[in-house]
């Protein structure tokens, strides 16, 4: 058995999911890693590494109940926990534009191309329907300099994209 399962849960966004779930696996004894739970559009999702004694099976046998009730789908992988092996974020890197196919992409793998490492990336899309712009924040680590990563993001700006890179502020202790 892995030392952990990586659960993943879909479905419209609701009050209560996360109560519910959480209480599932506290009842069932399971202990919670890392997490992270965000509302898309109308849905909700969330990503949870679920640890402790109980398998698989047992995990989705517990949450049955309540994902059925809520209307959730539920997807179980057994993962390696990693925790407490983390990159801290030394960059940030903010994206705005008119929305189009391929910003993403375009973004990230210019990124990529300097070595930064995506710890997390957040998107929206705002304006109306006729001019949605799409936004896009990403922390990362990079051991490139500021400039670098400003200078190879440039060219995105003729394609009408707008990018800031700065540095992330980490308090610790």
């Amino acid at each position: 058995m892995s030392d952990w399962n990586m659960l993943t849960l879909v479905g419209a966004d609701r009050p209560g999911i996360v109560a519910r779930l959480t209480r599932e696996l506290y009842q069932l004894g399971c202990n919670l890693g890392e997490a992270s739970m965000i509302r898309l559009g109308g849905s909700f999702t969330i990503m949870l590494m679920v640890g402790g004694d109980r398998s698989a099976d047992e995990i989705r046998a517990a949450l049955t109940p309540a994902v059925q009730e809520m209307g959730l789908r539920l997807h179980l992988d057994p993962v390696h926990g990693g925790l407490h092996q983390h990159l801290v974020p030394n960059l940030q890197v903010r994206v705005a534009g008119a929305d189009r196919a391929g910003i993403v992409a375009d973004v990230t793998e210019i990124l990529a191309g300097h070595g930064f490492n995506v710890l997390e990336l957040e998107s929206d899309v705002a304006g109306d329907q006729e001019r949605p712009i799409y936004i896009m924040n990403i922390q990362g680590y990079c051991g490139e300099t500021l400039e670098v990563l400003e200078g190879a993001l440039a060219p995105l700006g003729e394609r009408g994209v707008s990018v800031d890179v700065s540095p992330v502020d980490v308090m610790i202790g």
